[in-house]
């Protein structure tokens, strides 16, 4: 059996128990890191996945979040029909944006995200008969799960993020791996070689950001069933710009890497804000070393520091064989 989903199951079992020996108060942080990590895992479907660098994340996350919290208002308490139109409105938002933006590419494909972001803020901001405007919407009820049982409890809430996450993962696990994850990748190793070998890469980085997109609004919806409430704070392009740096901070286009990034920067942030007012510089001076000296993230010092324990371990191992050798030709003799 793979090392892989043995040490996922064992992490999956720790977290179920962390209730049971942590405060509310660390079950609400472990709660918002794991919606944090829904959300830039989905963006490192886009930058990590295929190469598309998008600072109109929050867009997404936003549709989600809107649409759930107006259908648990107005339409239905149960988290599986509200959370689910929020993913058809993260949807439908994510064709439009991709359409227009995947006709561009680099720098102008990020600010044609940006862009578009920003009139979904506007509107959000603007449209306050439906949105609450600058103060948000607010007053919304705990879902019901099933059978009744309504989510009142954070540690409740908790449960049902995690398996959420759980699932998504093992989702994405066996997706890198698939042929269409293959191709994504193709598209962000060399795209005009992928088009030469007869693929419409167009088509596929609309479907990328058609996944990514929909998986960010379920990001959203998560933070609504979590909190209650939903502000135009929370899809200002700062917001993009903060689950871009979770992505970075813990690996590009790895599977564990934005899950760990989303950690970091929730711990942090939680840590220094107690302190300091000055945190945001902190965070950004830790964005800045993480840069220049460790390009492929926290995970890429794991893997660095694995391969090292690795090769000094075989040349222990070759070493020790040498001598041993060494030692049977002098008894031999």
């Amino acid at each position: 059996m793979k090392k892989g989903p043995v040490k996922g199951t064992l992490l999956f079992l720790l977290m179920v128990l962390v209730p049971f020996f942590l405060s509310i108060y660390y079950v609400n942080i472990l709660s918002e890191i794991l919606i944090l990590s829904v959300f830039a895992v989905s963006l490192n479907i886009l930058v990590g996945q295929t190469g598309l660098v998008s600072l109109g994340h929050a867009a997404f996350f936003g549709a989600g979040a809107y649409a759930t919290g107006l259908a648990a208002l107005k339409f239905s308490t149960n988290i599986f029909i509200t959370i689910g139109i929020g993913l058809i409105f993260a949807l439908l938002l994510a064709l439009i944006i991709g359409l227009l933006s995947t006709k561009a590419h680099g720098f102008y494909f990020l600010m044609l995200t940006l862009a578009c972001s920003q009139i979904f803020y506007s509107i959000v901001y603007q449209w306050t008969n439906v949105t609450g405007g600058s103060n948000g919407l607010s007053g919304i009820a705990p879902v019901d799960l099933v059978g009744g049982l309504r989510l009142s409890n954070q540690v409740f809430v908790y449960y049902f993020i995690l398996v959420v996450i759980a699932i998504l993962l093992f989702i994405l696990s066996r997706f890198l791996h698939s042929p269409l994850g293959t191709v994504f990748i193709g598209i962000k190793e060399n795209e005009e070689r992928m088009k030469s070998i007869g693929y419409n890469t167009a088509l596929y980085k609309n479907i990328s950001f058609l996944i990514a997109g929909t998986i960010g609004g379920l990001a959203g919806g998560l933070y609504v069933v979590f909190n209650g409430f939903i502000s135009p704070n929370d899809v200002y392009w700062t917001a993009s710009g903060s689950v871009l740096i979770m992505v970075l901070i813990g690996g590009v286009g790895t599977l564990w890497g934005p899950v760990i990034g989303a950690a970091f920067i929730v711990i942090l942030e939680t840590i220094i804000s107690s302190y300091t007012e000055n945190w945001m510089m902190i965070i950004g001076a830790a964005f800045i070393l993480f840069v220049i000296f460790a390009p492929n993230g926290i995970v890429g010092i794991f893997n660095s520091l694995k391969r090292t324990l690795l090769k000094r371990q075989k040349l222990e191992h070759e070493t020790s064989k040498i001598i041993q050798m060494k030692q049977e030709t002098k008894m031999d003799g």
